[in-house]
């Protein structure tokens, strides 16, 4: 939202970071002067490199393509793997809760208490079993 303020460095750079995790955004810019909320969409536009979109009222319509963000790998875990952190209370309550970081492979969860469980392998249906033979 763009308010009385008007269009401050500070709001061009939430503008500039939500186009950057959203792509195609709706700006409100509030006030009656239509030239003047014209000129904001422009601006906007020129200095942030966006598409305009669509200008309906007091709503701008934004567009500009997403930024692949590259994430880096933990070289520890291997494919398939993730690194949990599990918090556990002390059994008194007075003291500090445990921490422990456990590796998980994909068809690993850690329950609420804090266990790691692996996931049940499926059964094979007897019908289709019994049909194949």
């Amino acid at each position: 939202m763009i308010g009385e303020a008007g269009l401050t460095e500070s709001v061009m750079k939430e503008i500039s970071s939500s186009l950057d995790a959203h792509g195609l955004i709706k700006v409100r810019v509030f006030g009656d002067d239509r030239e003047a909320r014209v000129a904001i969409y422009e601006q906007v536009c020129e200095e942030l490199e966006a598409a305009p979109v669509q200008h309906i009222g007091k709503l701008l319509v934004l567009y500009r393509p997403k930024k692949e963000a590259v994430k880096e790998r933990s070289t520890k875990a291997g494919k398939g793997m993730r690194e949990v952190t599990i918090v556990k209370p002390s059994p008194s309550g007075t003291k500090k809760p445990s921490v422990t970081k456990v590796l998980l492979k994909g068809n690993e969860r850690v329950t609420q208490g804090g266990n790691v469980k692996r996931a049940k392998t499926r059964q094979a249906s007897t019908k289709k079993n019994a049909l194949n033979k």
